[in-house]
């Protein structure tokens, strides 16, 4: 019983905290590029340089969670039938 309960105190604690991130930073890195905005390539000697741009992120580097993209999606739902 203990472990049951054990569990549900650190699901909670999970979903609290992913929810707290969510309301201060929507935003996170992109998962393609690592937030540079464009994917890094290397010319033919080996030397690192400038590649296309993201096309996930439009080369900002930054994408919306998961959470508050539900979050938002949600809030629009709801304020359309409320209407």
């Amino acid at each position: 019983m203990t472990l049951f309960l054990t569990a549900s105190a650190l699901t909670l604690l999970l979903t609290l905290s992913y929810t707290a991130i969510c309301v201060v930073s929507p935003f996170g890195d992109c998962r393609k590029c690592r937030g540079f905005g464009y994917l890094a390539r290397t010319d033919r000697k080996g030397r690192p340089k400038r590649g296309k741009a993201c096309r996930r992120c439009h080369a900002t580097g930054k994408r919306i969670r998961v959470g508050r993209w539900i979050y938002n999606r949600a809030v629009r739902v709801h304020r359309a039938g409320t209407r």
